[in-house]
């Protein structure tokens, strides 16, 4: 299976996968996190402004849908987090995988741009950067997903990893 968590930088992706995958493993050991920033710089797709061009954007949003597909194909749950943002391969995700859910995770902007763990919303309000998805690249907001989840209020992330969880099961 695989649960795919949808986001803007800052909605809470990256530590939610972690602690999907944490629960998950106890009882299928077989659970992989596969993270959008871990990805680009495991393959240095990190480290120039035209790998977070369009182009550049692509190009990691294939490489993430390749290496879970030959996971998903091997039968390795996956928990992949991910800005995710070009529909067609939302749609492909459906048609690809095994059993996919797909969780977004949607925070009111002001939360986002509060919570800024990364800073890149300040340098890009600023003009300091260029190419951020949420400011000057558009993010299409999913219209299939399985779940919608705002996350500004802060709450019990081990709690929302388990309904998450038993919520892509039931939906298998």
């Amino acid at each position: 299976m695989v649960i795919w968590l949808i986001g803007l930088s800052g909605s809470g992706k990256t530590t939610l996968g972690k602690e999907i995958v944490s629960q998950w493993k106890t009882s299928a050991p077989n659970t992989v996190l596969v993270d959008g920033d871990e990805v680009r710089r495991i393959f240095r797709q990190d480290t120039q402004a035209a790998d977070y061009s369009m182009a550049g954007r692509r190009l990691n949003a294939e490489r993430i849908f390749e290496l879970c597909a030959w996971l998903d194909a091997q039968n390795i749950n996956v928990v992949c987090s991910i800005l995710s943002i070009f529909p067609d391969l939302r749609a492909r995700n459906r048609e690809q995988f095994q059993r996919y859910f797909e969780v977004y995770l949607n925070p009111p902007m002001q939360t986002l741009l509060e919570r800024d763990t990364k800073g890149l919303y300040r340098k890009a309000l600023a003009g300091e950067m260029n190419d951020m998805v949420g400011v000057d690249i558009a993010f299409p907001a999913p219209t299939a997903a399985d779940l919608e989840i705002d996350t500004s209020q802060p709450g019990d992330v081990s709690a929302l990893a388990r309904h998450i969880i038993e919520q892509a099961q039931e939906s298998a």
